[in-house]
């Protein structure tokens, strides 16, 4: 509340400072277009082309809004932007796209005209004054149109074959950055950890020593292989994406993994602890089965049997190693 108080409230804003945020709003929202297609253009170009023509459509609503500020107000614009008027929308912060898919850069973009349309048409439903209903409703209709024209130039530049394998690339780019990264970890995650927590287990018949074993050996594993994953690989010449993305990937996941049948042994009765975890690992092996299938195309009944026996004999060998 307290950084609002430094903001201008918008009913107090004039006709002039409705417009000069306008004006500024349109510059922004160029701005950002821009940095979409310059962010796409390696990768996806037809894309790109429609961030551009939507940036020159920003331009020409403010060339028409200055040139409606000269007529009406003379050629000194107020210097105010969205930041500067309270409860105003707010956009993404640009660095943030390289974080951003393109269906998400593509679902922002229709968020930031939906927004202004929605916000011009409250504004001028809360006003009394005729000019200024006007005008915010010119605004909204103008954004409404900015709407359309974004439909006309997805027509133009994007045709279904051309979109289709922007998705495609899209999906290849996420399966490479974030499914592979994770599947790998969580698979190293769930079948290295079953020998030294079922070891435990089985040796000492403490459910708090075998749960400090499993955290351990989760973390650590977690540490290592996000670690590893990140130094490995670039992704420049391989194309499998940040190299911190995929660090992350593969650390979580792994550490994940390892917790699924570490947390059950925080239940005090042995028995009780070791029948949940062995459940826990059952529907582990079972997931990362069904997530080869569904994302890396594997056969369901192929990978069910190399991860499902795999983890089956580290199991045995934890166990028999602990009864020991």
């Amino acid at each position: 509340m307290r950084f609002s108080l430094n903001r201008k409230r918008f009913k107090d804003l004039s006709e002039q400072e409705v417009l000069a945020l306008a004006i500024s709003s349109e510059e922004d929202d160029a701005r950002i277009y821009r940095d979409y297609a310059e962010r796409l253009r390696a990768e996806y170009p037809d894309s790109a082309a429609v961030f551009d023509g939507m940036a020159e459509e920003e331009n020409e609503h403010r060339r028409r809004l200055i040139d409606l500020h000269r007529a009406r107000f003379g050629d000194v614009i107020p210097l105010i932007r969205r930041e500067h008027v309270s409860g105003y929308y707010a956009r993404r912060p640009v660095w943030l796209i390289e974080n951003l898919s393109l269906e998400r850069i593509r679902q922002e973009a229709a968020a930031m005209e939906q927004d202004a349309e929605r916000f011009y048409l409250a504004a001028a439903a809360r006003t009394s004054d005729a000019a200024t209903r006007q005008l915010l409703g010119d605004l909204a209709a103008a954004e409404a149109g900015h709407h359309n024209s974004a439909q006309d130039l997805t027509e133009k530049h994007l045709n279904s074959d051309s979109r289709s394998d922007e998705d495609s690339r899209a999906h290849r780019q996420f399966l490479l950055t974030w499914v592979q990264p994770g599947l790998a970890g969580l698979m190293d995650g769930s079948v290295s950890t079953l020998a030294p927590i079922f070891a435990t287990a089985f040796a000492t018949h403490n459910t708090w020593t075998t749960f400090l074993v499993g955290l351990a050996a989760s973390v650590g594993a977690g540490i290592s292989m996000g670690f590893t994953e990140a130094a490995s690989d670039d992704g420049e010449l391989s194309g499998r994406g940040s190299p911190i993305k995929r660090g992350v990937a593969s650390g979580v996941m792994t550490t994940v993994g390892g917790l699924g049948h570490a947390l059950p042994y925080l239940i005090t009765d042995f028995w009780t602890a070791t029948v949940v975890a062995i459940i826990v690992v059952f529907v582990e092996l079972w997931a990362i089965a069904w997530i080869q299938n569904k994302f890396m195309e594997t056969p369901f009944f192929r990978a069910a049997f190399q991860v499902v026996l795999g983890g089956a004999l580290v199991f045995a060998a934890g166990v028999l190693i602990g009864s020991g």
